[in-house]
């Protein structure tokens, strides 16, 4: 039996979802916000395994996602200076971009949760969307904004 996941933690995943949708879609944060909380977060969410997934901590949720929108223009730039030199946002998969920024928003800006548990939160989502690299990645480049952003 696998242990329920935690509001917290399905907020995470549905920032990362709402960020990939606003970023191919061109939605608008405040309609993208507003149909999680309509139409997805009314519903009992089961992981891959079938385990049943808390409810969302919706506040925690409209948080990331707006506070990513909101201060990207400070996110975006402290994510290029941990990528390898000469690699730009852009290249990177829109997904991997949408937890990198949630990531580096948490860190910036979220001083009530601890490093790791949001380094681990967010390497942990990598893992649910990549089979690669990815995930390993996304640790070196979130420990490194972390060092960056909570000295």
């Amino acid at each position: 039996m696998s242990k329920r996941i935690q509001p917290r933690s399905v907020s995470r995943l549905a920032a990362v979802q709402a960020l990939y949708q606003m970023e191919v879609s061109g939605a608008g944060v405040d309609a993208v916000v507003r149909e999680f909380s309509e139409h997805r977060f009314d519903r009992a969410v089961e992981d891959t395994e079938g385990a049943q997934l808390a409810q969302a901590d919706e506040t925690f949720f409209a948080d990331l996602v707006k506070g990513v929108v909101s201060k990207q223009a400070i996110i975006d730039p402290a994510i290029v200076r941990r990528l390898a030199s000469g690699w730009k946002l852009e290249r990177l998969d829109a997904t991997a971009r949408a937890v990198l920024r949630a990531g580096a928003y948490e860190l910036m800006n979220r001083p009530d949760v601890p490093t790791e548990v949001v380094i681990d939160e967010y390497v942990e989502i990598a893992k649910s969307f990549f089979e690669g690299p990815e995930a390993g990645f996304i640790n070196g480049a979130l420990d490194a904004i972390a060092r960056d952003a909570r000295v």
